[in-house]
């Protein structure tokens, strides 16, 4: 099974607002970078966005390691709230709606298919992979 080291984040001028997303895959050394909008979005919209669209390149299963600064989705992905949630019929433990439930299907069959393992990176800290992501989806929402 291939090992693939993702790195994601998300950006959004307003919130909502103009969004964007951007992750980094990287496999043997070789980096592949990709990046969108939206006009109209939030924040842990965008963060989720990028996770969504970097599983989407993936051509088979995969070993991943998948760093965000985005507690939002490193806590839903590692503490299985998504799951349960769907179980649920996307209501969170107190009975109340779980946002971006439409996002959060897409990244659960992803998720599914692959070994995710998540990594909680601490944001605008120095981080290489990061801070690139972080400039990409900026420049992103700024064009949205």
């Amino acid at each position: 099974m291939k090992e693939i080291d993702i790195f994601t984040d998300g950006a959004c001028l307003g919130n909502p607002g103009p969004g964007g997303w951007a992750a980094i895959l990287r496999f043997n050394g070789q980096e592949k970078e990709i990046f969108g909008s939206e006009h109209e979005t939030t924040n842990n919209r965008m963060e989720l966005t990028a996770v969504i669209e970097a599983l989407k390149k993936l051509k088979e299963p995969c070993k991943i390691n998948l760093y965000s600064d985005s507690k939002y989705v490193c806590d839903v992905i590692s503490k299985g709230w998504a799951q349960s949630w769907k179980r649920n019929g996307w209501k969170k433990s107190d009975k109340k709606p779980a946002l971006n439930s439409d996002l959060w299907e897409k990244a659960l069959s992803l998720i599914e298919i692959n070994r995710v393992s998540v990594f909680w990176i601490k944001g605008h800290d120095g981080h290489r992979e990061n801070e690139r992501c972080d400039k990409l989806a900026s420049s992103q929402a700024k064009l949205a």
